[in-house]
C-alpha cells in the first residue's frame, strides 16, 4: 500500500523507494545541521556593525572562491569512493574546531567572525556538493521524477532544525550547537557510502563498471572555471542563478525597508511565519506536483514559472508596499524556488559529464551566486542612496530583472531539450 500511495504521489517506482528516502534523509540531516548552524551564526552579527557585516560579505566571496578551487584540486586527486563523504568530514572537522578554539580563547571576536564567514561558506557549499552527489546517482528520468520529491527533506531538514537552537541555546550554550551539527554531519557519511552501493548493484546506471575505489576524475583542478565561462550550456545556467540571486537580493532589500517601521519583535514574528509556510509549502508542491509540471509543461516554462510570478508580485509590491503583499511575494518566491525552480535546475546537470559536475557545478553554485549577492547589494545601494531612487522605481528595475529571468529560463529549457534530442 505504501509503495502504491508513493508512487501515485511521486511516481517513485518500487526498486527506487530506498535510494529516494535514503536521499531524502542525507538532505534533511544536512539541512538540519545546517539551521541549527545559521542561527549561532546570526546571532553574533547583532554585535558588529554595519560596515563590518559587508566587510565580511566581501571576504565570503573570495574565501568561497578559494574553497572552490581546492574543491577543484580534491576532485581530481582523491578517489571518487572518498570525495563526498570526505567534503562533509572535512566540514565536521572544522566545526570541532572552532568549538575548541571558542571554548579556549578568551577575545573570540576574530574567531567569531571566521565563523560566521565559513558557515556561509558551508551553507552554500553542502547543497552544491549534495545535488552533485545526486546528479550521479540517478539518470535523467530519475531526476526529472524524484529529485523534487528528495528536494522535500531539505524542507524538513529546515523546519525542524531552527527548534533545537531556540529550545536548547538558553539550557546548553551555543557553543555546544557546534559539536552537534558536527555529528549530524558524521551521520551524513555511511549513508553516501550506501547510496554509492545503491548506484552500482540497483540502478546501475552510468559508470557502474568503474572500480569505484580506484576511481578518480582526474583532469585540471581549475577545469570548472574555464568550462564555465566556455560552455554555453553552463554560462546559460549561471546567468540563471545570478539573476535568481539578483531578485533575492533586492526583494531582500524591499523587505527590509518595509519593515523598518515594525519593532524588532514584530519583524522577528513575521519572519518567522514567512519561514514556516515556505517549508510547509514547499513540501507539499515538491512531493506532489513538481515532477508532473515538469513533465506536464517542459523544461524551460517550467524554470519560467517562478520568474513570472515573482515579476508580476514585485510590480504589485512597488505600487503597494504593504505588508500583506509582501508576505504573499516572499511566500510566493521562495517556496516556488525550492520547489520548483531549485529541483528543475538540478536536473540540468544530468545533461553533462561527471567532471563537470563535480568541478563547475560548485563554480556556479557558490561562486556566481556569493558574487551575485555582493554586487547586488552595491548595486541596490547605488539606486536608494546614490541616486536616490524610491520604492516604486526601485520595484519596477526589479519587475524587469526577473523579466529577464524568465527568458534565460525559457532559453535553458531549450538547450535542455536540444541535449537530450541528441542522446
Amino acid at each position: 500500500m505504501i509503495k502504491k500511495l508513493l508512487k501515485k504521489a511521486s511516481e517513485i517506482e518500487p526498486h527506487e523507494i530506498k535510494a529516494t528516502t535514503l536521499s531524502f534523509l542525507l538532505v534533511f540531516v544536512l539541512m538540519l545541521a545546517y539551521y541549527i548552524l545559521r542561527p549561532v551564526r546570526d546571532a553574533m552579527a547583532s554585535d558588529w556593525t554595519d560596515a563590518e557585516v559587508s566587510q565580511l560579505w566581501t571576504l565570503n566571496f573570495f574565501i568561497s572562491t578559494g574553497v572552490v578551487a581546492l574543491y577543484g584540486l580534491a576532485v581530481s586527486k582523491i578517489k571518487f569512493k572518498s570525495l563526498v563523504p570526505g567534503v562533509y568530514a572535512f566540514f565536521a572537522i572544522s566545526f570541532v574546531l572552532f568549538y575548541f578554539f571558542m571554548s579556549t580563547i578568551t577575545d573570540r571576536v576574530l574567531i567569531e567572525k571566521s565563523f560566521y564567514i565559513w558557515i556561509s561558506v558551508f551553507g552554500m557549499f553542502h547543497l552544491s556538493v549534495f545535488w552533485s552527489f545526486m546528479s550521479d546517482l540517478f539518470n535523467k528520468d530519475q531526476a526529472r521524477r524524484l529529485f523534487a520529491t528528495i528536494a522535500t527533506g531539505a524542507s524538513a531538514g529546515a523546519l525542524i532544525g531552527p527548534m533545537i537552537p531556540t529550545i536548547f541555546a538558553g539550557i546548553s550554550g551555543t557553543d555546544n550547537l557546534v559539536l552537534v551539527a558536527s555529528v549530524l554531519l558524521l551521520f551524513a557519511i555511511p549513508i553516501i557510502v550506501y547510496l554509492s552501493k545503491i548506484k552500482v548493484e540497483v540502478f546501475k546506471n552510468e559508470d557502474t563498471t568503474t572500480d569505484m575505489g580506484k576511481y578518480k576524475i582526474g583532469g585540471n583542478p581549475f577545469a570548472g572555471f574555464k568550462s564555465f565561462v566556455t560552455n554555453p550550456y553552463l554560462l546559460a545556467i549561471g546567468v540563471f542563478i545570478l539573476l535568481y540571486t539578483m531578485i533575492s537580493t533586492f526583494v531582500y532589500f524591499e523587505q527590509k525597508n518595509l519593515l523598518a517601521e515594525y519593532d524588532r519583535a514584530t519583524r522577528t514574528q513575521i519572519l518567522g511565519s514567512i519561514d514556516w509556510i515556505v517549508n510547509v509549502l514547499t513540501f507539499g508542491i515538491a512531493f506532489f506536483a513538481t515532477s508532473r509540471i515538469v513533465k506536464n509543461i517542459g523544461m524551460g516554462y517550467t524554470l519560467a514559472i517562478m520568474p513570472l510570478i515573482v515579476c508580476a508580485g514585485i510590480l504589485v509590491l512597488a505600487f503597494a508596499p504593504i505588508i500583506v503583499v509582501l508576505l504573499a511575494l516572499q511566500v510566493g518566491r521562495r517556496a516556488g524556488n525550492y520547489a520548483i525552480t531549485k529541483p528543475a535546475r538540478e536536473m540540468l546537470f544530468t545533461e553533462v559529464d561527471k567532471e563537470t559536475r563535480f568541478k563547475a557545478k560548485p563554480v556556479i553554485d557558490v561562486v556566481v551566486y556569493r558574487g551575485g549577492d555582493t554586487v547586488t547589494a552595491w548595486i541596490f545601494t547605488g539606486l536608494t542612496e546614490g541616486l536616490g531612487l524610491g520604492f516604486a522605481a526601485v520595484g519596477v528595475i526589479g519587475a524587469g530583472i526577473a523579466a529577464i529571468w524568465a527568458g534565460v529560463g525559457i532559453y535553458m529549457g531549450k538547450l535542455y531539450n536540444r541535449k537530450k534530442t541528441k542522446e
